[in-house]
């Protein structure tokens, strides 16, 4: 096709390496979306936001649909691997734990809630804080 008659190799070679640059930019385009460039509005949580309780070192994040809760603990700064855990039980259920040792977030833990309340815990390096029963 190029290098034909009417076409030098030199253009031809500089056609074929701007349609690639082309083609790897929008498929870089594609792969990453819009809206990578802020990490605060990513969410492992599906739903929407219902509560926020800040403390002294992160905060728990509570998110709901109409049938389950979802929690995260979240740091307020990333740094090295710390110890967190977020933990949230319906009533009358046992709690989903996830706990360990994490640079930004712990979560989420999602339980199924349909008419129940739940209450949701959450420490980050040695500070906590917890709900009482809500979303009753």
């Amino acid at each position: 096709m190029f290098g034909g008659v009417g076409v030098p190799r030199r253009q031809a070679r500089r056609l074929s390496l701007y349609l690639l640059s082309l083609a790897l930019a929008a498929a870089a385009l594609v792969l990453a979306g819009p809206g990578t460039g802020s990490a605060d509005a990513v969410s492992a949580c599906v739903g929407r936001p219902t509560r926020t309780v800040a403390f002294a070192t992160g905060e728990l994040r509570i998110y709901r649909t109409r049938q389950y809760v979802c929690a995260l603990a979240v740091a307020r700064r990333t740094g090295p691997p710390r110890p967190m855990s977020v933990s949230l039980q319906p009533r009358g259920g046992r709690p989903a734990v996830n706990a360990g040792r994490f640079r930004f977030q712990a979560g989420p833990v999602t339980v199924h809630a349909l008419n129940r309340c739940v209450r949701a815990a959450a420490t980050v390096d040695g500070r906590a804080t917890a709900t009482g029963w809500i979303l009753c």
